[in-house]
């Protein structure tokens, strides 16, 4: 069950006609970490990431003056990291094979039960490979909602998108993710008590 999120505590002072101005430090100290994990998750290269998380950083300092508060500063500032990832990963040399999904059928519960998160969480090899070859909407959503445990609401703010539309994405990766898992990798679990996998194929 994912726990309550916290609202994002003011930031900055308020100028004479109302809207606030907003510090770059005070913004970024409790966001940067957050957003590099994100970045890394996404691209799947640490080294990568922390390139990406600069640029994402530049692109939100220049973005405060006209950030109007439509949305919260945190789902504001991951739906710029969303686009810079993506960005990187939309040139020809970085394309994924991807798998196509459907998005047409009714979802109602998205909710994992225990063995899913634990499979979901455990980035390693097989499940890198898998996550991938998603479709870059139905990545994002899942990497933000499962791995990052963002809310289904702000999920939806980040990608732009209807909450029905988020559902239906995560619920269609984490069905593809669970199907190409039981296909690729044989499952064990560590001396802790972590639930992980290896490839069959490298067997």
């Amino acid at each position: 069950m994912k726990t309550p999120k916290k609202k994002d505590a003011a930031v900055g002072d308020f100028t004479p006609d109302g809207r606030q101005n907003l510090n770059f430090q005070e913004i970024v100290r409790p966001l940067e970490q957050s957003l590099r994990r994100y970045l890394e998750h996404y691209v799947g290269n640490k080294s990568v990431a922390d390139d990406l998380l600069q640029e994402t950083l530049l692109k939100i300092n220049k973005g405060l003056a006209s950030f109007e508060g439509r949305s919260s500063i945190k789902t504001w500032a991951y739906a710029i990291a969303n686009r810079v990832g993506a960005d990187y990963l939309r040139h020809p040399m970085r394309q994924r094979k991807i798998v196509e999904l459907d998005e047409t059928e009714d979802v109602i519960d998205s909710n994992p039960g225990i063995d899913e998160q634990m499979i979901i969480g455990q980035m390693n090899a097989c499940i890198r490979q898998v996550i991938d070859s998603l479709p870059a909407p139905y990545r994002t959503a899942l990497i933000l909602y499962d791995l990052e445990e963002l809310t289904a609401k702000q999920t939806a703010e980040i990608i732009d998108c209807s909450l029905a539309a988020v559902k239906i994405r995560i619920y269609r990766a984490r069905l593809r993710l669970k199907e190409a898992l039981e296909n690729q990798c044989d499952f064990y679990h560590d001396p802790d008590n972590g639930l992980r996998c290896k490839n069959k194929a490298a067997q």
